[in-house]
């Protein structure tokens, strides 16, 4: 047994800004101060856990004490101030762990060995580690020091969380922003370490664990050791996935088969199949988000950049993303982010997920779905029926706002008269509400000459494009049009059957942007839109207090004089 085996993250740690990876602009910027003898007295590193926040503090801590420094900007690693820093015995580097030394105390013993100047080198460097853990007294009580320290000594600030750091310590700082490492760099990274420790990796297993690692070279370097480990150092794909309980992709593909051909049942078996291995839900719906994410951006070759997996599954997902059309995956991604945004709160979890995969499917229905004369059928109106007798007078059902059923109207011209096209500007809300047919019968329309024909299927596809682009703050208008579909009347006339006044006004109000857009997708301009209210509906409405009161004053005509006698009012 090896006794002196080191762990990857200690023994591969950065000594040298090039060995920095994914840092290429700060290592830069840090170099070139000290190459032009430009040092601040403090600096501020931040950034996510495990992407060289800390190690980037100690390389410049040697490099600004070396006495004999390379032209590249990197320390000799040969003088004594080197040698005494790489056997870590150097007294020019004092490191503090905030997050276990954050009393007042403890920044009052640090700014008493701040007076005390080097015995070799130049500097002395302070590396105060998850600087926001210390406590505002210890802030308050460090401020001085900082913003005026001794010309020998230089403090280096590392954390996690800038935001949590107030604002008097980060005006008296240089800040350095680290960013997460990009999965392309850690897999170079790994390649590297591994041929160096005589390790067989698979391109696809390394990209795994850079995609487990989210950004962070410590965690990536940690899961490398692990699946060595297990492997025996032969890392494989599959050895990955069992080990790191990641879901394999060809789960995913599986899953978007059954979508695009609307094969709900065979989704709902596999998403059974992948719980009884025992994945969680939500690992489940968010990978999936993530994979329709990747098959969007592999659609086009702009932005095939985004796309952060190996180059063996790439060819893949972009012959499966050339099935899907922009629209659907659109619609699926926001589909399951909104699961995963409602999955903690959710009673029964796995049928929030079932019924996920259940509107999924349908987004692609058009393959499965009824066939055309069907859909025509299921969007008949509901005021085709006949009407059901009233027991009130006929004032009062026009009061109510009812609609004479179509069997019983004449029927439409297949070219509305010239002069039913010129109604006033002054046309009234009330009148545009009771009388449908002047409402929307009434747009200029233009020439009828190069007027492009469109069929009932076309036309229900642009009005389900518009009511898909309706912002979230007029989600009832987005209701209405989602649940009231258009029924073709004749070549450029078609009627839209709603249930209640309130969403017949919802499509009044909207009516001149919706015909715009019906007029541009379709190509013709001699569109026309009428919307009529079901009258099986209207009949089941509360009728109001001056309705009740015309009512009964029909049946007895004394009831105006008591009003009067009383002075009653009707409200």
């Amino acid at each position: 047994m090896d006794n002196n085996y080191i762990v990857s993250a200690r023994k591969y740690r950065p000594a040298t800004f090039d060995s920095v990876v994914g840092q290429k602009s700060l290592t830069t910027t840090l170099k070139n101060a000290i190459q032009r003898n430009r040092l601040a007295h403090a600096y501020l590193f931040c950034g996510p856990r495990g992407v060289g926040k800390t190690s980037c503090a100690r390389i410049f801590a040697k490099t600004i004490n070396c006495m004999n420094p390379g032209a590249n900007g990197e320390a000799c690693n040969e003088c004594e101030s080197c040698r005494s820093f790489n056997e870590q015995r150097s007294l020019n580097i004092h490191e503090l762990d905030a997050a276990s030394n954050n009393s007042v105390d403890d920044i009052r013993a640090l700014t008493e060995q701040v007076r005390i100047p080097p015995q070799l080198g130049e500097y002395k460097v302070y590396i105060i580690d998850e600087v926001h853990m210390l406590t505002s007294q210890a802030f308050n009580a460090f401020l001085k020091t900082l913003e005026e320290p001794p010309r020998h000594a230089i403090f280096i600030l590392a954390t996690t969380e800038k935001q949590k750091i107030i604002p008097t310590i980060l005006s008296r700082c240089q800040i350095y922003d680290f960013s997460r490492i990009g999965a392309a760099d850690i897999v170079e990274q790994l390649q590297r370490i591994a041929s160096r420790e005589g390790i067989v990796t698979e391109a696809e297993a390394l990209n795994i664990i850079a995609r487990k690692a989210d950004g962070g070279m410590r965690d990536a370097l940690s899961i490398f050791d692990q699946i060595a480990s297990y492997t025996e150092g032969h890392i494989t794909y599959q050895a990955v996935i069992e080990n790191l309980n990641v879901l394999d992709y060809d789960y995913y593909f599986r899953f978007t088969d059954s979508l695009l051909k609307g094969e709900v049942r065979n989704s709902l078996l596999i998403l059974n199949e992948i719980l009884e291995k025992g994945f969680d839900g939500q690992h489940i719906i968010t990978g999936l988000a993530s994979h329709f994410r990747d098959l969007l951006v592999c659609r086009d070759e702009s932005t095939l950049v985004l796309f952060e997996m190996g180059a063996s599954i790439r060819d893949r997902y972009r012959n499966m993303s050339k099935q899907c059309s922009e629209q659907m995956l659109f619609h699926a991604i926001a589909l399951a982010n909104d699961c995963d945004l409602k999955y903690n709160g959710s009673r029964n979890k796995r049928l929030l997920l079932e019924l996920t995969l259940i509107q999924l499917c349908q987004l692609t229905a058009s393959g499965a779905a009824a066939p055309p004369e069907e859909k025509k059928k299921q969007l008949q109106p509901v005021a085709d029926a006949p009407a059901t007798s009233s027991t009130l007078p006929p004032s009062v059902q026009t009061a109510a706002i009812t609609v004479t059923p179509e069997s019983k109207k004449e029927p439409e011209p297949a070219t509305p008269p010239a002069a039913v096209n010129r109604r006033p500007p002054s046309t009234s809300i009330n009148r545009m509400l009771n009388e449908p047919q002047a409402a929307f019968g009434t747009v200029e329309t233009g020439s009828s000459s190069g007027e492009t024909s469109f069929d009932a299927e076309e036309l229900a596809r642009r009005w389900d494009e518009y009511a898909g682009k309706i912002p979230q703050n007029k989600g009832h208008l987005k209701n209405t049009m989602m649940n009231c579909k258009p029924v073709l009347k004749s070549d450029f006339l078609f009627e839209v059957v709603v249930h209640n006044p309130v969403q017949k006004d919802e499509l009044v109000n909207e009516s001149a942007a919706i015909l715009q857009a019906l007029r541009t997708q379709l190509g013709n301009r001699r569109i026309q839109l009428k919307v009529v209210i079901d009258e099986a509906n209207t009949k089941k409405l509360a009728y109001t207090p001056a309705e009740k009161y015309e009512y009964l004053h029909g049946i007895n005509t004394l009831l105006s004089e008591l009003k009067d006698e009383f002075d009653l009012t009707v409200q």
